[in-house]
């Protein structure tokens, strides 16, 4: 997938979670207390100096990580980085992680992720376990 496709995608997704949680759900809905809880939605944009001063071109970063509840809490998470002339051999690159997480007790987690990038051959599943030294919720 192109490059400029993957940054659209990212661009829309960080105001599409902004927003949805100020839509109320339904009255007539099943749902009784389904509602996301945005953490945090950045956008960051780089210029990259190596170590002897040379520019290694720009990076724009997306990271959104929203809590859920749909009959239980879970944490989507949202991480993109989308790199312009960082490669002496290419002219863009990117990574992506899209990942699932479901915490079981106090500061431990279940994680499912999913990366796509330009240096991955084909996209990869993990799956693990996540303590959190600090939580702020």
């Amino acid at each position: 997938m192109p490059i400029k496709n993957l940054l659209i995608i990212g661009l829309l997704l960080l105001p599409g979670i902004a927003i949805a949680d100020n839509i109320p759900a339904p009255a007539s809905s099943s749902c009784l207390s389904c509602m996301v809880t945005p953490i945090t939605n950045e956008i960051s944009y780089y210029k990259n100096i190596d170590d002897f001063g040379r520019s290694r071109g720009t990076t724009l970063q997306l990271i959104s990580i929203n809590m859920f509840h749909v009959g239980t809490d879970f944490i989507f998470e949202f991480t993109g980085d989308f790199n312009w002339d960082l490669d002496l051999y290419e002219d863009s690159d990117y990574y992506l992680e899209l990942s699932l997480v479901k915490p079981i007790y106090r500061s431990l987690s279940v994680n499912y992720q999913r990366i796509y990038g330009t240096f991955v051959g084909e996209p990869i599943n993990q799956f693990g376990l996540r303590l959190s030294l600090f939580s702020g919720l």
